[in-house]
């Protein structure tokens, strides 16, 4: 009797680490002999690089916007103000600064936003 309640706990956590393991997603697959299988999905450990270009060309197209819709001119100005600030401004203000590559973008589509 204590045997058949061990296998059944035995069991019983076997399935709850497998629907732990499925609950990140799974793949479904017919075998040859017609049975479902079930696998997990692999979980990605590593780490993410392509959110950080994602975030850094959403980063470049918001000052590419910028200079764009105020103008260089305006722009700097604003970046002035910014470094005559507090410490966490003044870092902004470097971050933000206008490159050749955010000062080419916006000269192509500046025509196009006015």
């Amino acid at each position: 009797m204590v045997e058949t309640h061990d296998h059944f706990v035995a069991r019983l956590s076997n399935l709850g680490k497998k629907h732990a393991k499925l609950a990140h997603g799974y793949s479904t697959k017919v075998g040859r002999d017609g049975l479902i299988i079930v696998t997990p999905k692999r979980r990605r450990r590593g780490f993410p690089f392509k959110l950080l270009i994602m975030f850094g060309l959403g980063f470049l197209g918001l000052k590419v916007f910028m200079v764009a819709a105020v103008g260089p001119v305006t722009y700097n100005d604003r970046l002035a103000k910014l470094e005559s600030g507090s410490v966490i401004e003044q870092a902004g203000a470097k971050v933000l600064a206008i490159d050749p590559v955010t000062e080419t973008l916006a000269s192509m589509t500046g025509p196009v936003l006015r």
